[in-house]
């Protein structure tokens, strides 16, 4: 933002970004206009993740790091999959979009040092420091964030406002395009106008 000379922006964040977006506003929130969070994971959670960054530690586990890592390369499809409401619209496009970045030399590093250097920030017990407007989008069968997450969070951040985008999962940006569209656009004409 200092590089682009931008005094304040609206961050939209989803996911694993929704964190990112959060966790700036709290460390910065002069700089943030609004916060757009969809489907975001904010709320700490027990998962595969904790257990391989336990094991990342054991010596005998580096030389598999890359079979490992590697692994989301095929499993992917299915972790996408599971990622829509309805797998029926997901085109070979779309998945080719989504192994795109599996070609960028060192991904497979890159994922092995996000996995074990991901802890949890705490962030749950501090949304009451967000003053800016927020809007949380979710789709109704999230079943990577739970819906009720998200429904959660905007209840608990001050004024947020929730958008529930019936027959969608996690990716509301991709799976229901126009319904995300319409969300983010009548939020924003509230904030920009």
């Amino acid at each position: 933002m200092d590089k682009l000379r931008i005094e304040k922006a609206i961050l939209i964040g989803h996911s694993a970004g929704g964190t990112i977006a959060v966790l700036t506003a709290l460390r910065h929130p002069e700089r943030v206009q609004a916060l757009v969070l969809v489907d975001p994971a904010i709320y700490p959670h027990e998962s595969s993740e904790d257990w391989v960054r336990y094991l990342s530690f054991l010596p005998q586990l580096q030389h598999l790091r890359p079979l490992l890592v590697r692994s989301i390369a095929s499993d992917g499809i299915s972790i996408i999959r599971s990622a829509w409401h309805d797998p029926s619209k997901i085109t070979s496009e779309i998945i080719e979009g989504y192994r795109k970045p599996l070609r960028a030399e060192n991904w497979d590093r890159a994922l092995w040092e996000h996995t074990i250097a991901n802890h949890p920030l705490g962030l749950e017990r501090q949304l009451d420091k967000l003053a800016m407007p927020v809007l949380v989008i979710t789709g109704d069968d999230d079943q990577i964030v739970r819906t009720e997450q998200s429904v959660q969070l905007a209840s608990e951040i001050p004024n947020a406002k929730l958008v529930v985008i019936p027959n969608c999962g996690h990716v509301p940006q991709e799976e229901c395009s126009r319904e995300f569209v319409d969300a983010v656009t009548g939020f924003l004409d509230g904030i920009i106008s």
